[in-house]
């Protein structure tokens, strides 16, 4: 009685960390369906664990400045993909591209940054451009 009472206790532990994990890696806020490209300035990059977070103020179409947030990977994530924090400073006009909240709200996971000098970055290897937008291998 007592193993099938662990191993039921056991399992059921596992189950509930399963949906925990699940449930904190979740996009299902995001439409992976639709896109977003905007171009803006670069507010603050934040180059944090578990996600990092791309603020941009991008100009809507009534003049306002709006606050753009941008989900990324993990520093140890876009540093294998080549992006360092010191690749995206304030001040700097960037265009970015994402899948935007189903909500409406002003946020999107990233897809990739194009810098003023053509240069694409992305955690995707297919879509990373260097200088002049030329095709680039991963670091």
């Amino acid at each position: 009685m007592k193993t099938l009472f662990a191993t039921l206790l056991g399992a059921g532990v596992l189950v509930v960390g399963a949906v925990h994990l699940s449930a904190h890696h979740s996009a299902i806020a995001y439409d992976r369906n639709a896109d977003v490209e905007l171009t803006g300035t670069i507010r603050e990059f934040q180059y944090t664990n578990p996600h990092s977070w791309l603020y941009v103020q991008v100009v809507d179409k009534t003049g306002q400045t709006v606050d753009w947030g941008f989900e990324a990977e993990g520093p140890s994530t876009l540093l294998r993909a080549g992006i360092k924090v010191s690749l995206l400073k304030p001040g700097e006009k960037i265009t970015v591209k994402g899948h935007p909240l189903k909500d409406g709200r002003p946020a999107a996971i990233l897809v990739s940054v194009t810098k003023a000098d053509g240069s694409v970055l992305s955690s995707d290897a297919a879509l990373r451009r260097g200088p002049g937008g030329k095709p680039i291998d991963a670091p």
